[in-house]
């Protein structure tokens, strides 16, 4: 009988130590450990700026948005004849009382530069990528990648000097008159957006699939028939994305383009004569006026359509990748 007792002790202390050990490990796996809780304030600290930032860009939004609309609630201008009208003269008013605030010339300025730019552009990006990646990457990456990275980081205004020295007096002396005018907005933005197209072109070039071009080659293509009709092919998506990346660079330029294009606010009449566009209206005119008058409110009427456009101008991006994607 006392051998039953302390057999029956021995159990109870038994279970009551595993008893003990479970709780601990229990305990323990309860616990977060250290590696979570950094986890955990890594998560909370990345959360915390990607609020802050879609705070600021919906501030911004707000910000434009109520001042570019007092045009239309406060002032009682027409939309229609805000961005249709031909006439700029804010501080005048037309026949019907109402001020001249005519936009459809500094917004089709700024179409043609960016158009333009981006139909040159695109040729010779195409053709750089293509030495870069196909050709001769070598070489490629030893002489052309540093010049494009060069020209990334030229300023806009160092641009905006060559030209007025250069371009603009080129143009005079081909074409005559002035020299300022569409043409010169163009070449000037031909070289800004350039790097940015070339630069994305050549990402494009590159994630095309090794085994299409060995495919290709298998086949009996030639080197430019599989550069030509795969790799280039392969890559529209990623092509497009560029050039439409290049023509928002182009649509928010100001300072370079505000230096050659002319400044008159009228309808363009030709590639040669001054022209206006959006951006070059407002950094003229957004520092002589007072806050809330009308010559004001129709600027900040202006940045409203160039915030526009470039969310169009991601929209369209962001769409040509999700094509490209499911391709």
């Amino acid at each position: 009988m006392q051998i039953d007792i302390q057999r029956v002790d021995l159990n109870l202390s038994y279970s009551a130590q595993g008893g003990v050990f479970l709780e601990d490990v229990q305990k323990q796996l309860l616990t977060k450990s250290k590696r979570s809780r950094m986890e955990q304030r890594g998560k909370f600290i990345s959360f915390l700026c990607i609020a802050l930032i879609v705070l600021v860009v919906l501030s911004i939004f707000y910000f434009v948005a109520s001042k570019g609309m007092a045009t239309f609630f406060v002032d009682k201008i027409n939309v229609f004849d805000f961005i249709f009208g031909t006439d700029w003269n804010p501080s005048a008013t037309g026949p019907g009382g109402q001020p001249m605030v005519g936009a459809l010339p500094m917004i089709t300025g700024s179409f043609i530069v960016t158009f333009l730019s981006a139909i040159i552009a695109t040729p010779f990006a195409i053709g750089a990528a293509v030495f870069m990646t196909e050709i001769s990457p070598k070489k490629g990456s030893k002489i052309l990648q540093p010049v494009i990275e060069l020209l990334v980081g030229i300023p806009s205004v160092v641009y905006g000097f060559i030209g007025l020295t250069v371009i603009v007096p080129f143009i005079r002396s081909i074409f005559g008159g002035t020299g300022f005018g569409i043409l010169a907005g163009t070449f000037v933005l031909f070289v800004m957006i350039l790097p940015t197209v070339t630069t994305m072109t050549v990402d494009a070039l590159k994630a095309v699939p090794r085994h299409y071009r060995e495919a290709s080659l298998a086949l009996g293509g030639t080197r430019w028939q599989t550069i030509y009709k795969v790799v280039l092919r392969a890559a529209v998506p990623g092509i497009l994305t560029a050039v439409v990346f290049g023509m928002a660079r182009a649509f928010g330029e100001a300072l370079a383009i505000q230096m050659v294009i002319g400044n008159a606010a009228v309808m363009p009449n030709g590639f040669t004569t001054p022209a206006s566009t959006l951006t070059s209206i407002l950094t003229m005119g957004i520092g002589n006026t007072i806050m809330g008058t009308v010559e004001n409110n129709v600027l900040w009427s202006l940045a409203l359509i160039l915030l526009l456009m470039s969310l169009l101008f991601n929209i369209i991006i962001r769409i040509i990748g999700r094509k490209g994607a499911l391709k």
